[in-house]
């Protein structure tokens, strides 16, 4: 595997002799490996794309090239240091932005940006609002961007979307299981409306379409030693849809007292102060720029989105699991009553949450 890994690197414009290629991380998705190379030159990063997950890689990269190229400008004209506050992807030797191995896989580098720190977890409140004024400094850095983005995942946080595929999951039952579902399914079923209201607006314009990450868990910020916001990373899903969607999915990972899959509910909740600490880095850069609308639907914004990830977990399950990897028969329902834990717990505490956000819009508007 290593002169496969050497061969692949050796198509791509990096700067040194390759010294060593190492595995990175356990990532879901991409399987990723760091080259390291000689003297003063930078090392990168190599990434086999999920082909699977993302059917346009070209595509993908594309949006990838033109998001980093705006935010490497803006960076500059603010006097920043572009080479370590933006992504810089690397192109082939023959300039592409991907190269294509015998077995029609897909690969990409970027720079590794080095002297950073990167976290696996928000662990506390500080960490939270440094989390929230990374996302808010990302958006805030292509507010101005207008060039088209390809859409990488069809339907993505698009809930009409997510209810055609459930309706057509609950017709074809592949796994048997709809029987005993009776209860969860009316979890989804009691909540079709509501979700589907709030979804209705950004199809209509009321609250507006940005450029947005759509994974906004806190190791795809990069920080610098001192503790402050380097840059987002991890772009593969950068495209147009609501700001709200980065927000809720923000919360949705950062506040949670339990795990994703936790089996003991009574660890799961949403913890105010963590949504409280969030909330505050992301209006810290956002709260001048979003619209009224945007901002009188951000709290809601956490539950549509933890509400669409216990529809997934859930379809998935009635299908059979075959989306997301399971360790055990039940794994996905775990998950489901996981976080549908955590929706109730949001759904409890929705007038804190909206009355946490007035206060933090009036601090920084």
């Amino acid at each position: 595997m290593k002169a496969e890994l050497q061969e692949i690197a050796s198509q791509f414009a990096l700067e040194g002799a390759i010294t060593a290629i190492d595995s990175l991380g356990e990532g879901f998705i991409n399987d990723t490996f760091i080259v390291r190379t000689a003297g003063d030159a930078p090392d990168y990063i190599l990434q086999r794309k999920n082909k699977n997950i993302f059917p346009d890689i070209p595509a993908m990269m594309e949006n990838i090239r033109k998001v980093t190229d705006h935010i490497r400008r803006r960076v500059a004209a603010a006097g920043g240091d572009p080479e370590r506050e933006a992504m810089s992807i690397v192109a082939t030797r023959d300039g592409k932005l991907y190269h294509v191995d015998p077995q029609g896989e897909y690969w990409t580098v970027s720079v590794f940006i080095s002297d950073t720190i990167a976290y696996n977890k928000a662990d506390s409140p500080e960490l939270a609002r440094k989390g929230g004024e990374g996302i808010g400094k990302f958006q805030s850095q292509l507010a101005d961007f207008t060039e088209p983005l390809a859409e990488t995942i069809k339907g993505f946080h698009n809930i009409r979307h997510r209810f055609a595929q459930w309706d057509e999951a609950l017709r074809g039952d592949a796994a048997g299981r709809v029987k005993d579902l009776a209860e969860e399914i009316g979890w989804i079923e009691s909540r079709r409306d509501e979700m589907l209201a709030f979804w209705s607006k950004v199809e209509d314009g009321t609250i507006p379409t940005r450029v947005t990450h759509n994974d906004t868990k806190i190791n795809n910020i990069l920080f610098d030693k001192q503790g402050e916001v380097l840059c987002a990373i991890d772009l593969d899903t950068v495209m147009n849809s609501t700001s709200l969607n980065d927000f809720g999915d923000a919360i949705r990972s950062y506040t949670n007292t339990g795990d994703e899959d936790d089996r003991d509910l009574s660890r799961v909740s949403m913890s105010l102060e963590m949504f409280r600490a969030y909330t505050e880095g992301y209006l810290s850069q956002r709260a001048g720029e979003l619209t009224r609308a945007e901002l009188d639907h951000l709290a809601f914004s956490a539950r549509y989105i933890t509400f669409e990830q216990v529809l997934r977990f859930l379809m998935d399950y009635i299908d059979g699991d075959t989306y997301y990897k399971t360790k055990y028969p039940e794994h996905n329902l775990v998950r489901t009553h996981a976080q549908y834990k955590l929706l109730q717990s949001m759904e409890e505490q929705y007038d804190k949450m909206c009355e946490t956000v007035r206060e933090t819009v009036a601090k920084y508007k």
